[in-house]
């Protein structure tokens, strides 16, 4: 397999990773390859559909051109500051400058130990393996940047938990894994060599027009804003949004405890380990100001005024909630087929979110009846609905926006815990079938696809998710 490795981060100073190989499995067996993201790397589908294949992407192989690494950061996880966490289940093998011209990072995720590992066993189970390759690929479809999949492979060994499970490893790309985290881990130990080098790394790798820490903090935000913004577009719920979880690159990273809402609930969360609803769905705006108040904090001591820095630093950060609601406004304008939306939408758009609240109605098909102007029958309290649907038909202007805002189809957690169960037993087609299903999201639903559309019964709800650790 020829992978046109090109390998920066490895370049940089050697405190910022440990040289490190993937741990080779037993049994490596492909569940799936992604030969459109392969193209799109510079590496030839028919290399996907080799035996050579599972065994680069299990680890148990590695292609010329590689440079193995676990990558070092720290972080705030619910807060609490960690001052070292990294790479602990995963291997960095290198990076490619695809056929677009963007770098992006390949790792095998679920590689086995790493000097990060923290006592754990560095593997990852089957089950998150299959939820991060079908969410983060919904999420690519869906248009909101994130990692990608390329490969997961079954390894033939069992992962150790709170029971046996079947293990497995997955492929991750992504423009970049440095984190807010990363920064911190530098910034917290007063290395300065470092802490320049990473900067001018990321200037140079994802916004080459900063010329500047500052100009890089205002990026960064402006990124995460607008991403937080289409996670709420779709009822999406990160579920751990810790800083080492916080790309700089902008980009969805760590599908752990992640879910989808079914039934509107702005305070919802999933996560089994989010016990105070931190990383709540309402909540994700104010965490996201948090965490680039960190990011802001990290790079204040590049900054030859001190004093100058905390004072532009914090205006920075202060103009995320603006920033995020201008990008929330046009996020949900375009849910609603309003094509120059303004501040005065606002009251609209919260009106219906607090429809929906208050009867439970299903995110995704609400939106998704509104583009078929028949979302009445998602309500019980059917004349506040027409009420509010007279003052939208009036404000829309635009129907056509709806069809490409609002899909007819999510990973929903119930599914996507019934294609983990499918995948224990050896049954991969529920995986295939769904992946078909969410990474078209937008096609009309048929008789073969209107069942993944479906909300769940009260008997399938799935109140709590998990981290792969």
């Amino acid at each position: 397999m020829h992978i046109p490795f090109d390998n920066s981060y490895a370049r940089l100073p050697v405190q910022m990773y440990t040289a490190q190989m993937p741990t080779p499995v037993k049994d490596p067996a492909l569940i799936v390859t992604n030969p459109d993201l392969a193209t799109l790397l510079g590496i030839d589908p028919a290399d996907l559909t080799t035996p050579e294949a599972a065994q680069v992407f299990a680890g148990n192989q590695t292609p010329a051109g590689a440079s193995p690494l676990a990558q070092v950061y720290a972080g705030h996880q619910f807060g609490n500051w960690n001052p070292q966490l990294g790479d602990g289940r995963a291997v960095l093998l290198g990076e490619v400058v695809g056929t677009d011209g963007i770098r992006r990072d390949i790792q095998l995720k679920g590689s086995g130990p790493t000097p990060y590992s923290r006592s754990g066993d560095g593997r990852a189970w089957l089950g998150p393996v299959l939820r991060e390759y079908l969410v983060s690929e919904a999420m690519h479809a869906m248009g909101v940047p994130t990692t990608r999949a390329l490969a997961a492979v079954a390894t033939g060994e069992d992962v150790y938990r709170e029971e046996i499970l079947p293990g497995a490893v997955i492929t991750r790309v992504a423009q970049s894994h440095i984190r807010v985290g990363t920064f911190q881990y530098f910034a917290a130990r007063g290395d300065m060599t470092a802490l320049h080098a990473l900067t001018d790394h990321v200037i140079a790798r994802h916004y080459p027009d900063a010329n500047g820490p500052a100009k890089l903090l205002d990026a960064v935000i402006a990124r995460y804003a607008a991403l937080i913004a289409k996670w709420m577009g779709l009822g999406f719920i990160h579920g751990v949004m810790n800083t080492d979880n916080v790309s700089v690159a902008g980009e969805t990273i760590d599908y752990g405890p992640c879910a989808f809402i079914d039934g509107f609930n702005p305070n919802a969360v999933f996560s089994a380990i989010d016990q105070f609803g931190r990383y709540a769905y309402a909540n994700q705006p104010g965490i996201g100001a948090w965490n680039m108040a960190q990011l802001a904090t990290s790079l204040i001591p590049l900054m030859p005024d001190r004093d100058t820095a905390i004072e532009d630093f914090t205006a920075a950060v202060h103009r995320f909630p603006e920033i995020f609601a201008q990008a929330w406004r046009g996020v949900f304008a375009a849910k609603l087929g309003i094509s120059q939306p303004t501040e005065a939408d606002e009251a609209l758009i919260t009106e219906l979110l607090d429809l929906m609240a208050k009867d439970g109605a299903d995110f995704t098909n609400t939106f998704a009846a509104l583009s078929r102007d028949d979302a009445r029958d998602q309500f019980i309290d059917r004349d506040s609905f027409d009420a509010w649907a007279r003052r939208w038909r009036a404000r829309q202007d635009d129907p056509s926006l709806m069809a490409r805002a609002n899909p007819q189809i999510i990973p929903r957690n119930h599914q996507v815990e019934a294609v983990i169960q499918a995948g224990r037993s050896g049954d991969f087609a529920p995986f295939h079938a769904l992946l078909g299903a969410v990474t078209t999201p937008l096609a009309p639903l048929t008789d073969g696809t209107e069942h993944f559309a479906r909300a769940p019964t009260l008997d399938e709800q799935v109140t709590r998710t998990f981290c792969g650790t």
